[in-house]
Formats: structure tokens, C-alpha cells, sequence
């Protein structure tokens, strides 16, 4: 398994860098591979067979209780990233915090940046995507904007428009930043989909040819998350923390022009 760096730790919480090509939780799906969930529980103890809900909890609260039980069923992960997209994720090491630190996500509190390299030159360079994220009613493993889908925004801004040059193909990329307002599945992807600059190599959402062509020359989609900011649940302080774009993505753009 890919090494995986702990940016941070303290008794409350994990800041974790998490490499391309490792799945976040465990599912029947995973079978046979090691998950990021399957690492925290054997290098910090939160494990399904090992570790109980106390006693004093039950019946207390039932949205608090049935918090408890997904922190131990997710061994503490907050929230998600896809299999290929690499960068921040936090853990919480007690279930308080696991509690904390969903609460911030759905008060949307916590605030995400992504670094993506898009198809095409995207105009005007900063603006936001609002339109509604749902899954395809046929074909369960891929979203798109649905009418009576759930509300989605993503703020972006470009950061450099570069060139891709392959013999006599020349193609117009957009390296942009991105910071979703909300935290729909797959949400950067469809909405960068939506204004027709989809992520580079992105197996889902950049068409089957153009998906191809991207991953002959990069084989994983082009999507960190770069930074997150949020309070500290123990202490309410204000923390943030950033993770450089991987060496495969660094490599990758230095191989294209300005």
C-alpha cells in the first residue's frame, strides 16, 4: 500500500494525505484491497470488533447514538474523496469529534479547495457553477445535473491556462482551483462537465474518446483535494492545512506550455 501521510494528530483528529489509487471505506466492493479505512483501523485501533459505544450514550439521543455507531462503522472518516482524487482528508480519533466535524460539513462550516486540470480554456476565468447534482436514474454509478436533484455550488477561479502539444494536436487546458459550497458526489466532476471543460482523464465524465487519449498520457484523473480549512473540535480554533499536488500531477504539467 502507498505510504500515507498524516499531516496532523492530536488526541481529537487525523489531517491525512491521501495518494491516488486507495478506495476511502470499506464495501463489498472492496473486497481483496486495502482501503484508507482498513490503514486507520489497524494503525489507530478503531475497529468494528474492538471498539464499543459506551453505555451512557444509549438512549439519549438517537441522531447522537446513530453518529457514534457510523464513527465506529467509518473508523472515524468525516467524509470522502473517489478512489483516483488524492489530497486532504480528516479522521476523527473519538467519536465527539467524529460528531463535531459532520456538524461543520453540514453547516457547511468546513471549507475544501481542489486543484483540477480542465479541457479546454474556461470563460470568464473565475465564476460559479449552481445547478442541481443527482444520480442518473440509468446508470447508478454516474451523476449529472438532474432537475429535482439536490442543490450544488462550486465556486472556481483559473489559476494558468496551458497547452497540451502532441505531434500536430494542440489543445487549450485550464489548471483551476475549485471550492464546492456543497458536497455533492461527484460534484466538481459534473459541474465541470456542465460548462464542457470536464476534468482531464476523467473515466466518467470526459466521454470515452476523449478519456482515452487523456489516459495514455496520465492515468489517473487530474483532481487533488489541495486544502481545507476548519474549527478545531476540541478547542473551536480556526485550523488549516494544505498538501502540495503529488508528484505524478507536478510531472504531468510540466510537460505542458504556458
Amino acid at each position: 500500500m502507498t505510504k500515507i501521510k498524516v499531516i496532523f494528530e492530536d488526541t481529537e483528529l487525523l489531517v491525512l494525505d491521501k495518494p491516488a489509487a486507495i478506495v476511502v471505506n470499506k464495501s463489498d466492493t472492496t473486497r481483496g484491497e486495502t482501503t484508507l479505512q482498513d490503514w486507520v483501523e489497524k494503525e489507530f485501533k478503531i475497529q468494528n470488533s474492538e471498539f464499543r459505544i459506551s453505555k451512557e450514550i444509549k438512549g439519549k439521543d438517537k441522531y447522537e447514538e446513530q453518529a457514534k455507531l457510523n464513527f465506529v462503522s467509518r473508523a472515524g472518516i468525516v467524509h470522502r474523496l473517489d478512489k483516483e482524487t488524492s489530497g486532504i482528508i480528516l479522521v476523527a480519533k473519538k467519536p465527539s469529534a467524529f460528531i463535531n466535524l459532520q456538524k461543520q460539513f453540514k453547516e457547511r462550516k468546513v471549507k475544501k479547495t481542489y486543484l483540477a486540470l480542465a479541457h479546454g480554456r474556461i470563460d470568464p476565468p473565475e465564476g460559479e457553477i449552481n445547478v442541481e447534482v443527482g444520480r442518473l436514474p440509468w446508470n447508478r454509478k454516474r451523476f449529472g445535473v438532474l432537475s429535482g436533484g439536490r442543490g450544488a455550488v462550486t465556486h472556481y477561479k483559473v489559476i494558468k491556462n496551458l497547452k497540451l502539444k502532441i505531434k500536430n494536436f494542440q489543445e487549450g487546458l485550464s489548471l483551476v482551483e475549485l471550492y464546492p459550497k456543497t458536497g455533492r458526489t461527484h460534484q466538481i466532476r459534473v459541474h465541470l462537465q456542465y460548462i464542457k471543460h470536464p476534468v482531464f482523464s476523467d473515466p466518467l465524465y470526459a466521454g470515452r474518446k476523449t478519456s482515452k487519449a487523456d489516459r495514455k498520457l496520465l492515468p489517473r484523473i487530474f483532481l487533488h483535494a489541495s486544502g481545507i480549512s476548519f474549527y478545531h473540535p476540541g478547542t473551536n480554533k480556526l485550523m488549516s492545512f494544505e498538501s502540495p499536488l503529488p508528484e505524478d500531477l507536478q510531472n504531468f504539467l510540466q510537460q505542458l506550455s504556458d
